[in-house]
């Protein structure tokens, strides 16, 4: 059909291209999305309007709306069809921070990471989002109100911060505003939530077993535990201000409830809310640390003829003892984060969650 005088000229081609640019912005994949931290990731992005992969070694759950792909993190063969053709990817797969596997630790964070970073790469994604961790410069002494410019942990409490450092670090040094891929770091610390398989139900666990009667130090060491929807915002508040302001590419951000508790007091909430007592009795700190020093280097004795794999580690210690809370001025600053849901509400909307953990009176 002729055009019509005065009529402005259509390019049927250039509207194609333009329609599948604006799809492609609202377009992401999350790797790791069958995980706690995932599925709560992409149900933010589905209700925001995102079109959504994910990318993963299982399928997690059902949904329509979500396509799916499973495959190993270090094979690009795998990858690059659930990374092609979305702008945006965001990668919270690790293995979970109580596992002892360094092999395991070093194959998904760090081998796994660098293939994610090279097949964004060859997909022509144009922002990663990492899932980090505030324990990157954690060493196991008090951090109070950290900010994201102390160092690096030079001695890192174990295989899941050594290669958070190192993944963390590959992220960030990706970063390539000329050649249109941005990166970023979040970092948050203690996250917990509805489906959480990690605190909630090993803290059961332990108090079934009558193991939380004591709790270590003198209770009064303050720590970030962040709700998991205030993780979700933090991401993709991170990926949407990338996407008109380059330079806060290559940077890392704490993301925390911004409500430091008492380590004890937070965990004494979980457990009377399902029933089970508080710890009650208080063991000095040195003590337990030394302790369990001594059964670290008993286990290493041991080791050419029996494995062992003490739960009571120095490192345990240190998370259960020591000060770790973290400054996020920084996101609030540059990405405008504020958290959505407060401690308190976080806290009963988890302890209803688990309402089949709870102990019958």
């Amino acid at each position: 059909m002729e055009q019509a005088v005065g009529e402005p000229i259509r390019d049927q081609g250039a509207q194609t291209l333009l329609t599948e640019d604006i799809l492609k912005v609202k377009k992401c994949t999350v790797i790791g999305g069958s995980g706690f931290l995932g599925q709560h990731m992409v149900e933010q992005l589905l209700a925001r309007g995102y079109t959504v992969n994910v990318f993963d070694i299982r399928q997690g759950f059902d949904n329509p709306r979500v396509h799916f792909f499973l495959g190993d993190l270090c094979s690009q063969q795998d990858l690059y069809p659930a990374l092609k053709g979305v702008s945006t990817v965001f990668h919270c797969a690790s293995p979970p921070p109580s596992s002892n596997n360094k092999e395991l630790f070093y194959r998904v964070n760090f081998t796994g990471t660098k293939n994610v970073i090279e097949t964004c790469r060859k997909a022509g994604v144009q922002k990663l989002i990492l899932t980090s961790s505030a324990s990157v410069i954690f060493e196991g002494t008090d951090i109070k109100n950290g900010t994201e410019d102390l160092p690096y942990a030079m001695k890192p409490i174990d295989y899941y911060t050594e290669t958070k450092i190192l993944q963390e670090k590959a992220v960030l040094d990706a970063n390539n505003p000329e050649k249109n891929f941005l990166t970023i770091a979040i970092r948050p610390h203690g996250i917990f939530g509805p489906r959480d398989p990690q605190l909630v139900p090993i803290l059961v666990e332990a108090a079934k077993k009558g193991k939380m009667k004591f709790m270590i130090g003198n209770g009064e060491n303050l720590v970030d535990f962040t709700f998991v929807e205030n993780v979700v915002h933090g991401h993709i508040l991170a990926a949407e201000r990338l996407s008109y302001n380059a330079t806060l590419g290559g940077k890392a951000f704490h993301i925390t409830n911004d409500e430091p508790i008492p380590f004890w007091t937070f965990l004494s909430r979980i457990l009377t809310g399902l029933n089970y007592e508080a710890p009650k009795y208080h063991i000095p700190y040195w003590v337990a640390y030394y302790l369990a020093l001594l059964l670290s280097l008993l286990v290493m004795v041991l080791s050419p003829v029996i494995q062992l794999h003490p739960t009571f580690t120095p490192m345990r210690v240190a998370l259960a003892g020591t000060f770790h809370y973290y400054s996020c001025e920084k996101a609030k600053k540059v990405i405008g984060y504020q958290p959505v849901v407060t401690l308190d509400e976080a806290v009963e909307r988890t302890v209803q969650s688990f309402h089949h953990l709870r102990k019958v009176k």
